[in-house]
């Protein structure tokens, strides 16, 4: 009789041997064994099932002992977790508030000119805009709810791709609002206009190049508490002496007198000190060096102190007429009189410092957002007002012809780019682009404008209104009180309550007798209550017709007042009746 076979069990030590080896080839021997000797079979069967039980006893031990090992770690358990959301999209924005400004919301029909225009360039440009700013990310303290809304609108934009003109003007109109921005207290903003000048220049000083465009010094030290890309062009500058303090930084009159000689900071010179102003006005410039390149500088600092306009200063000093007033005027001005302009500059203490930003580049000047601007459709904005790709819808009667006549300019631009002398809600300077041509259309331009601001249907201007309180109310005036009283007036009291009342609503009313204007006479006279005939009010803007006898107290005009929003504005609450919202 044969004895049971028993095959050897592999050490579980043997690194050579898998766990897998260890199941499966016995398993397959104790299978082979069976096809052979079914008498060896049931033994060997039960061998190896001692095996398997082992090892899957062993290798569950030795991963708990992993998972607890030292009581360190909690057990890992296959959980599906949600994805943290980002801190900007967890942000909530603010309401919409320009401080210092007035905001009216206004139909597209308002907007003269505004179908004329030929929107499939302004949208090009939006486009432009929109590529930048999607890839910005906004920083801790941005909560400006036109920089989230604008975003939304770009994705659509980007979407979109090119349109035509009346497909451009559709997607404004379905995306956009728009809104009157003026000033507080004002009825128009400012319009000016820049460009990039080209001027001859050399890579080394000459008896003819020797004035020289400075690149930023190395001891020059950003405003403090300044945020944002690139130096700003606001606050003040510092300087970082030898011994770590921090000073004012040179002045203009400093730096013409040497303060920057050896330090090798020339990025090139060109022929006079009145070119040298003019591309520190503009902020870049096309040098053309000897060999015919063409070197393209733009802004990268200042010195910190405040831009002084040479045209006040001129002005000012009955120099060169209001009416006359222009770059070229002030070119020529300063040309044919060296040493008095010299001292003009002088005044204005701000002075600009360059990089390269390309050779023989065609393309047009880089704005402060980062993109080449689009003449006629770029414009520079207050930055610490405004969000660059803003839309903004102008309307002004400009001298754009070579006759210098005005002809009407409605025209929808961009705000891609900044400037130190640009400020309030609404102020915006043209980029017209570069060479002569240009630099006529933008020194002639210093004109009043109106603007429409375009804000995103994200934003709802009607609930940033509702969060605005309203005035407190006004005291009554002493003869308004003493009417109020059963006790007869003399006639004399009755007069001058009704021009208060003609001041209280921003009116300068001529006298007119109490039959004319409708009014009852609260004094007791009643010289209209016999009349009892309806006539119509001619001083005042109202197609409501004013039956004699009745009041025209300020409670009436109050309520006739509110009446009329309430047509021209249905969507507004009574808590939010006001035309002009102010901050």
């Amino acid at each position: 009789m044969l004895e049971p076979v028993y095959r050897r069990k592999p050490a579980l030590h043997d690194p050579r041997v898998s766990t897998i080896a260890v199941v499966s080839a016995p398993l397959r021997t104790s299978a082979e064994s069976g096809k052979k000797t079914a008498g060896i079979r049931q033994p060997v069967y039960r061998g190896w099932r001692y095996v398997v039980v082992t090892a899957g006893v062993g290798i569950l031990l030795f991963g708990l002992t992993a998972q607890y090992g030292n009581s360190a770690e909690r057990p890992k358990t296959h959980v599906t977790r949600a994805v943290e959301p980002d801190e900007a999209s967890t942000r909530q924005p603010e309401p919409l508030k320009v401080p210092d400004s007035q905001l009216e919301p206004i139909a597209w029909s308002a907007l003269d000119g505004w179908t004329a225009d030929d929107h499939s360039l302004a949208f090009a440009t939006f486009l432009a805009s929109c590529r930048p700013l999607l890839r910005s990310i906004p920083a801790k303290r941005e909560t400006r709810p036109m920089y989230f809304a604008l975003k939304q609108v770009c994705r659509r934009a980007l979407h979109a791709g090119h349109l035509a003109k009346d497909q451009a003007r559709l997607f404004f109109e379905r995306n956009f609002r728009p809104l009157r921005i003026a000033k507080l207290a004002d009825s128009a903003g400012l319009l000016t206009g820049y460009y990039e000048p080209i001027v001859d220049g050399s890579r080394f000083p000459t008896r003819i190049f020797k004035v020289p465009i400075y690149r930023r010094p190395p001891d020059l030290v950003p405003p403090l508490n300044s945020t944002g890309l690139g130096f700003p062009n606001k606050g003040q500058s510092l300087r970082r002496t030898s011994s770590g303090e921090l000073v004012p930084y040179y002045d203009r009159g400093e730096i013409l007198d040497g303060a920057l000689d050896g330090q090798h900071l020339e990025i090139c010179w060109i022929k006079d000190q009145a070119d040298a102003l003019m591309i520190q006005i503009q902020g870049s410039a096309r040098v053309r060096l000897e060999d015919g390149t063409m070197l393209r500088i733009n802004y990268d600092a200042h010195n910190g102190y405040p831009f002084v306009p040479v045209s006040r200063i001129l002005i000012e000093r009955n120099i060169i007429p209001r009416q006359e007033m222009s770059l070229e005027r002030i070119r020529e001005w300063m040309r044919a009189n060296p040493e008095n302009a010299e001292e003009v500059r002088r005044q204005n203490r701000s002075f600009v410092f360059f990089r390269i930003v390309g050779l023989s580049d065609d393309r047009e000047a880089v704005g402060a957002q980062g993109i080449p601007l689009t003449p006629g459709r770029s414009i520079a904005i207050d930055r610490s007002l405004h969000v660059y790709g803003t839309p903004f819808f102008l309307q002004a009667r400009l001298p754009l012809t070579t006759e210098n006549q005005s002809t009407r300019f409605d025209r929808l631009m961009i705000a891609q780019d900044t400037g130190s002398a640009i400020v309030g809600p609404a102020r915006a300077d043209i980029f017209w682009g570069a060479g002569e041509e240009a630099g006529r259309l933008a020194g002639g331009l210093h004109h009043p404008a109106t603007f429409a601001m375009l804000v995103p249907r994200e934003v709802d201007p009607v609930a940033a209104g509702a969060r605005m309180p309203l005035p407190p109310e006004k005291p009554p005036l002493a003869a308004e009180a003493n009417a109020r009283t059963s006790l007869p007036k003399p006639a004399t009291l009755v007069q001058g309550r009704r021009f208060s009342q003609a001041n209280e609503f921003g009116r300068n009313l001529r006298p007119q007798s109490r039959q004319q204007s409708g009014c009852s006479d609260t004094s007791g006279l009643g010289r209209n209550r016999a009349f009892r005939r309806t006539e119509p009010n001619h001083h005042v803007r109202s197609a409501s017709p004013v039956t004699a006898g009745a009041d025209c107290g300020p409670s009436a005009k109050a309520a006739q007042t509110k009446e009329v929003a309430k047509r021209v504005f249905p969507g507004f609450a009574p808590s939010t009746e006001l035309k002009w919202w102010r901050w």
